[in-house]
């Protein structure tokens, strides 16, 4: 059985230690960080009670690395997070936010065409620009190549960017205002 194919188990004794299972030893934060960047899957309990603790741990482990400066999400994702914790958005959130980050795994390329199937969104009112900020979001996270060929991974000898014309990063960023304005305007009817 290959390391990345099983789940990894660590039990959390009442001295808030973590053990890993597979390895009976230790284990810190990081060490669970460095699993789940492997590919591992990794399932955290409560040697105890039996509770899950892994949401807990994998929120402590991202806070950690936001706090140290490996600023992956940027303030106004963070702060749209917990409006949706106190909005009725959120039961569309975690949904929403699966499928970006199942999208980001499968590629840029594959992500945009996915967007444009997805049918039961595009009937929710502001799904233009929010289609259009993920595009844009898939250009940050790729170094502004929004085109990576499906299957490479940007880096490799084998990702080469289909190159996009400077006239066209400026329509998408046309495209990227007026939905806002349109988005904006359709808030705006709604509040009143």
């Amino acid at each position: 059985m290959s390391e990345g194919s099983s789940q990894l188990l660590i039990k959390r004794y009442a001295s808030r230690r973590l053990y890993n299972t597979e390895t009976s030893d230790y284990v810190t934060l990081e060490d669970i960080a460095r699993f789940i960047r492997e590919g591992r899957e990794v399932q955290i309990i409560d040697l105890k009670s039996g509770d899950d603790l892994t949401r807990q741990y994998l929120l402590q482990i991202i806070a950690e690395h936001e706090s140290k400066g490996d600023n992956v999400l940027p303030t106004n994702v963070l702060t749209d997070l917990v409006r949706s914790y106190t909005s009725q958005a959120n039961s569309v959130v975690p949904e929403f936010l699966a499928m970006s980050f199942d999208m980001l795994r499968e590629g840029p390329t594959q992500m945009v065409e996915n967007m444009e199937k997805m049918n039961p969104l595009s009937a929710m009112p502001g799904y233009d620009a929010m289609q259009a900020q993920q595009k844009a979001f898939m250009k940050a996270m790729t170094g502004g190549f929004g085109n990576w060929p499906v299957g490479t991974v940007p880096g490799s000898d084998a990702a080469q960017p289909e190159a996009e014309e400077p006239e066209e990063q400026g329509d998408d960023l046309n495209d990227i205002k007026s939905q806002l304005a349109e988005l904006q305007a359709k808030l705006a009817k709604m509040a009143k």
